[in-house]
């Protein structure tokens, strides 16, 4: 009987026999009681005729209305309403056929028949509705006494979504969670009972913890933006109470919560900062039938601009990569999401000149959203020739082309690691704002293009934004932390005094579009980024998250420096200041100007000795281009010191 329950469902044609048992059951019990249990006459009469017209009649009405198909173990309010209403229904047809057909036509009477439908009504129904609620009791009994661990949960709130999500965790958690009960800050609420729960206050949670072992707290998502919620989740990843989230009601399926919606807490939820206001109205009139072109697009924030632009109905958005399965997947993403959407799928590299020459020319984009790069640190290092190749040249290739093609506004994806850079990356992400600023600033009319007619055009905006981390992007620490917890092998940091700025994917490219929208060429936009974050603080969460203790069950090993990285991160280098703007996360960064034609000329200098694969003479032309560019941990160094002794 157990394992039946546990394991299967009962088949709808039992279900359906068991209900005709029970209604033709009630009936001839109601008739009973009518007849005051005179036997002998209720045989001599029309006894068994009624009886088999109600079994029909309801058996019918049961079918036609589906109450034998649902899940006696899921049986919910709705289900008591349709039982109800199948009673009535019968009752009423039945009703309905003794009044005008068997009285008045074949003059076959009956004790009271609506006394004995009232009385069937209430026995009928009432059995039914018990036998599935004892049937879910059972089975909930079964499957609470079969799982082996049990977990304890919190839940946060004391409203009706709160009492939707322990629905959710009895029903569907498998047997697992038992609910501890609810925590709240509203005094009206505090020590109150709810379905059989205690409301403790969110002061006493330390409390309750010892006194009812709780092993999870599970939170509305919207909530973790909330300071107070924040230092209170805090608390618990503290106590050991592993955080458990879920989505926004809007999001529940079928306006019910499933349980495997409630998910752990990741990091990146502790990380969140109060949402960002943008100006969607100045976003849409900037991108509203444009053409868009995004290089880098199937990467962590190329693929998130791809999807944002999208939502403010362009003329058409070209995607280009050259990393062919994530763009295919990027492909199949925005098709079904956008079906209407004009895209275009490009793939090559934006090092080859004559296939983004013939992209543009092609396409003609309005606006060009430039996130492609190469970007691992220790990767570029010791492969300065494909960083110079990809963010040197590749953007230069880029710009001209925009030059060339009339783009209206080219927005380049920069990086906190440009700013007084000690590695090949930065420095030559560095090198490629300096060209898209040169020009900008450029005043001779050999960039100044003019119409067949004689009229000057204008000339492309080029904007450039840059920012820090992102929490989940592609090489992240923390994708690589959550494997290591996972796998239960020691985390790797590089220095347990490390620290780093993060920003969500989308605030990411919210800023960058809002940035690409107030630009007026040449500006580098900086973005607030909050406050740094320690790395080793950071795995020491993610620890705890993960219901583990650093140093016990994960240790945390420190692995020294590695090539071309830095303690800390900077947004500006020591010779910039900033400028505000009306959007307070959005800065303006004031940057010493460069002469378009020496900037050329060192940028072709750089690129010729790349191509020779002079990589020692390529680097040490790059820190003539950039000279607040200091190696370290790298072999490069040693140019540093032929510098500083010259």
């Amino acid at each position: 009987m157990k394992i039946f329950l546990l394991n299967k469902s009962l088949p709808k044609n039992l279900i359906l026999l068991a209900d005709q048992v029970i209604t033709t059951w009630a009936f001839i019990f109601s008739y009973f009681i009518i007849a005051h249990f005179d036997f002998p006459q209720m045989l001599r009469g029309h006894f068994f005729i009624h009886i088999g017209i109600y079994a029909v009649l309801s058996l019918c009405t049961f079918y036609a209305m589906r109450i034998h198909t649902g899940l006696i173990r899921y049986s919910s309010t709705q289900d008591v309403v349709r039982i109800f209403s199948g009673v009535l229904t019968s009752s009423v047809i039945y009703a309905s056929i003794i009044g005008f057909i068997l009285e008045p036509v074949y003059h076959i009477s009956s004790v009271n028949v609506y006394e004995v439908l009232l009385v069937n009504f209430f026995i009928s129904s009432s059995i039914l509705v018990l036998l599935r609620i004892g049937i879910k009791n059972l089975f909930f009994y079964f499957k609470r006494n079969t799982t082996d661990k049990k977990e304890r949960v919190l839940i946060y709130g004391a409203n009706g979504y709160s009492i939707l999500v322990k629905h959710a965790l009895e029903t569907s958690g498998m047997g697992r969670y038992v609910i501890a009960g609810f925590v709240d800050d509203n005094p009206n609420k505090v020590d109150k009972d709810i379905q059989q729960k205690r409301v403790y206050h969110i002061d006493d949670i330390e409390k309750v913890q010892q006194r009812c072992k709780v092993d999870k707290l599970v939170v509305m998502s919207e909530d973790l933006r909330s300071e107070t919620k924040k230092q209170i989740i805090e608390r618990c990843v503290e106590l050991g109470i592993k955080v458990m989230t879920v989505p926004p009601a809007e999001q529940w399926m079928s306006g019910q919560l499933k349980a495997n919606q409630i998910k752990d807490l990741k990091i990146e939820d502790l990380l969140q900062r109060p949402p960002i206001v943008i100006e969607n109205a100045g976003i849409s009139a900037d991108v509203r039938g444009k053409r868009i072109l995004i290089t880098g697009a199937a990467g962590s924030i190329g693929s998130e601009i791809v999807r944002q632009v999208l939502a403010y109905n362009p003329a058409s958005v070209v995607i280009f990569d050259q990393a062919e399965s994530p763009l295919h997947e990027l492909q199949l993403e925005v098709e079904e999401k956008y079906p209407n959407a004009n895209i275009v799928v490009s793939i090559g590299n934006i090092q080859n000149f004559n296939r983004m020459y013939t992209l543009f020319k092609e396409q003609t984009p309005d606006i060009v959203y430039h996130a492609a790069a190469y970007k691992h640190v220790p990767m570029m290092e010791n492969n300065p020739s494909e960083a110079i190749l990809t963010n040197v040249l590749g953007t230069k290739n880029l710009a001209d082309l925009s030059m060339t093609f009339d783009v209206e506004k080219f927005v380049m994806i920069s990086t906190d690691k440009a700013v007084n850079p000690t590695n090949i990356m930065g420095a030559s992400k560095r090198i490629a704002e300096i060209y898209i600023q040169s020009l900008n600033n450029v005043g001779t009319e050999k960039l100044q293009r003019v119409s067949a007619s004689g009229e000057r055009l204008p000339q492309t905006k080029f904007i450039t934004t840059r920012f820090g981390n992102v929490l989940g992007s592609n090489g992240s620490v923390i994708p690589r932390f959550s494997a290591q917890i996972e796998r239960g092998v020691p985390i790797t940091v590089t220095h347990p005094d490390i620290t780093r700025y993060f920003m969500t994917i989308p605030e990411a490219v919210q800023l960058v579009l809002e940035a690409g929208t107030m630009g007026k060429g040449g500006e580098i936009f900086i973005f607030d980024m909050g406050e740094p974050v320690k790395i080793v603080d950071l795995a020491k969460k993610m620890i705890k998250l993960a219901g583990l203790t650093p140093g016990v069950d994960i240790d945390i090993v420190f692995t020294g420096l590695r090539p071309g990285e830095k303690l800390y991160e900077e947004l500006l280098n020591e010779e910039e200041t900033t400028i505000p703007t009306h959007h307070n996360k959005i800065k303006i960064s004031k940057v010493r100007k460069y002469a378009y034609n020496q900037v050329v000329n060192d940028i072709n200098e750089l690129i010729s000795l790349n191509k020779n694969s002079e990589d020692y003479f390529a680097v040490k032309k790059m820190k003539q281009i950039v000279p607040e560019f200091l190696s370290k941990n790298s072999r490069y160094e040693e140019l540093d010191d032929i510098k500083h002794t010259a």
